[in-house]
């Protein structure tokens, strides 16, 4: 493995996976206290829609998966939040299956295969471009300004959103911060390592870090730790094993998370 490092597809790898595990747990450790877990699925899925638009318009993808996962995010707090409140988990699977069949749609009319689009579902660690690391380095530099800034609302409206609304708390305007926050995460990770990956470090570790801690901080910290290893040690393994680094580092979280609920029962 030392000698993998020599290599600069794989100093590239893990600089992202040092990038994605701060971004993973700060956001999914707000994503899972606030019990969105699903959210994730639902926002990565539904983006597809929005690269299959931006195939069929000739934009660039990241453009398409944005502003999609955006309008997935803030649409699901709008429809849950709303007077006329509809379960989240419903808006989430409503947004997963029309962003996922809108892109399909769009790719077939424009024609032929997009192997730039499957990339984004699938992606790899090892073909990491300095241009994403600087997004990636940008993006965790947006999200540990915005929730350090706003910690205390963040944390408020996460666990008692009506009380923290009757004390004066922009609740609607928070909510639309963490949303977002998460819909550019999770595009930017999709990008990165694909969209099975990203389901996984953006929930697993957080929900481990939320059984053996408590306080938000420390869960965010402890989230971003079990992220950060769980990468480096499926690329690790990955490499000495000659097996897909993305699949071996969701087994690794898999087993983490189960092995964490037999420990703790």
């Amino acid at each position: 493995m030392i000698e993998a490092l020599s290599y600069a597809w794989m100093q590239n790898a893990v600089v992202a996976s040092i990038l994605s595990a701060i971004a993973c747990g700060v956001i999914g450790t707000l994503v899972v206290v606030n019990r969105m877990s699903t959210l994730t699925g639902a926002v990565a899925h539904a983006s597809f829609g929005g690269l299959g638009l931006a195939y069929l318009l000739g934009m660039p993808p990241m453009a398409g998966a944005v502003l999609v996962s955006m309008g997935t995010a803030l649409g699901v707090g709008a429809i849950s939040s709303g007077t006329r409140r509809e379960y989240p988990d419903t808006a989430m699977a409503a947004f997963w299956a029309t962003g996922m069949a809108a892109g399909l749609i769009f790719v077939r009319l424009r024609g032929g295969y997009a192997p730039d689009l499957m990339s984004w579902l699938f992606g790899s660690l090892l073909t990491v471009s300095r241009t994403d690391l600087v997004l990636a380095g940008s993006l965790d530099l947006l999200v540990l300004l915005l929730v350090g800034g706003l910690f205390k609302e963040l944390t408020a409206v996460s666990y008692d959103s009506e009380f923290s609304r009757i004390r004066g708390v922009r609740t609607a305007l928070i909510r639309s911060v963490f949303l977002a926050l998460t819909a550019l995460v999770i595009v930017m990770l999709m990008k990165i390592s694909g969209l099975i990956m990203v389901m996984a470090l953006m929930t697993i570790p957080a929900a481990v870090a939320r059984m053996f801690t408590k306080g938000l901080r420390r869960m965010m910290i402890l989230s971003s730790i079990l992220a950060l290893a769980l990468s480096l040690g499926g690329l690790a393994l990955a490499y000495v094993l000659d097996l897909p680094p993305g699949a071996v580092i969701i087994l690794l979280a898999g087993a983490l998370y189960f092995i964490s609920h037999i420990v703790k029962n």
